[in-house]
């Protein structure tokens, strides 16, 4: 018998320098060394690590009315945001290089005058082997990030397993993630910023029904990791704590809860709460086959005759040109 994989991962719990792109890529570039000198095979970054999850900022919109300080801001977002392709793909793409890893990141992507919440998953070549964009930002995301499409619902087969990415609370939509069951996902990267305790039991769920394993990576960040005139953040905002209090430099924003699940729902390693840290797992590849005895949502347990999905894998193109 050969014998088995085992591919080594590192989700990486850790807040960028917000809305500051070059010293944000800095620290991607340090994390990565980090991870790679412990082994990991494949790097896992959260949500708009670079270079921004806008938490408690509504970019000063209301119903009916938008303010100047909010707009100067989502043109500071804008600016600290990534291009695909661009320089700071590019750096990405050398630590890869460098490291032979595989990397994914969530990223702030602009294309024309929108912004995007994307994963991008960078081979051990450097290159771009799937950019995935959100496909339903959530609750007052979508003032600032656009709608994804079904051309980034990808699964991609690499020598380390089948790699597949939905972001936060896509993971809530069953027929994505049927989408990328059917398309055989093994190593699951759900990259967010939802540090509820009930994020956990959803983490479990899904690689139980989708006997694959799942990274659930988010940040930890705290109010000193964004700019001091950040506007949520300023003695003179409204936004307060639960308790009523201002917001103090060292007050942690997100918890974080990072952690890694097996192909029968049973974690692998356990939330990391209230801290940066590079969590490691080892994930012996033949478990997924294994998992699979009693329960595959896309075959055994399957009932095309009763049920189908359609997928459209369209790029979410507004005009096309013809001659």
């Amino acid at each position: 018998m050969a014998p088995a994989r085992v591919v080594k991962v590192a989700a990486v719990q850790a807040a960028p320098v917000s809305f500051d792109l070059d010293k944000s890529l800095e620290k991607l570039g340090r994390l990565v060394g980090e991870a790679a000198a412990g082994g990991a095979d494949l790097i896992v970054f959260p949500e708009a690590f670079l270079s921004a999850y806008p938490w408690r900022y509504a970019f000063d919109a209301t119903i009916g009315a938008r303010e100047p300080r909010g707009r100067e801001w989502y043109a500071k977002y804008h600016d600290s945001a990534v291009a695909v392709p661009s320089p700071a793909v590019d750096i990405i793409s050398k630590a890869a290089k460098s490291h032979r890893v595989y990397i994914q990141v969530g990223i702030i992507e602009k294309d024309g005058g929108t912004l995007y919440c994307t994963a991008l998953l960078v081979g051990r070549d450097g290159s771009v082997l799937l950019k995935h964009r959100k496909l339903i930002p959530t609750a007052v995301e979508r003032l600032v990030w656009g709608r994804g499409a079904g051309d980034g619902l990808g699964v991609v087969q690499t020598d380390i397993g089948k790699i597949g990415t939905l972001i936060c609370w896509e993971n809530y939509m069953p027929a994505a993630r049927m989408a990328l069951y059917q398309q055989g996902v093994e190593i699951y990267l759900a990259p967010n910023a939802d540090d509820l305790p009930s994020w956990v039991a959803s983490m479990q769920h899904i690689a139980k029904e989708g006997r694959c394993f799942v990274v659930s990576v988010n940040s930890m960040c705290k109010v000193s990791d964004f700019p001091t005139d950040y506007p949520p953040f300023t003695p003179e905002h409204h936004d307060r704590k639960p308790d009523g209090s201002r917001w103090e430099p060292d007050d942690i924003v997100n918890h974080g809860g990072s952690f890694i699940v097996g192909p029968l729902g049973v974690p692998i390693t356990e939330p990391v709460w209230d801290k940066e840290e590079i969590i490691f797992a080892d994930l012996k590849l033949s478990e997924v086959t294994e998992s699979r005895l009693d329960f595959d949502p896309v075959g055994s347990y399957a009932r095309p005759d009763v049920f189908t999905l359609t997928v459209n894998t369209k790029p979410g193109t507004n005009v096309n040109f013809t001659t």
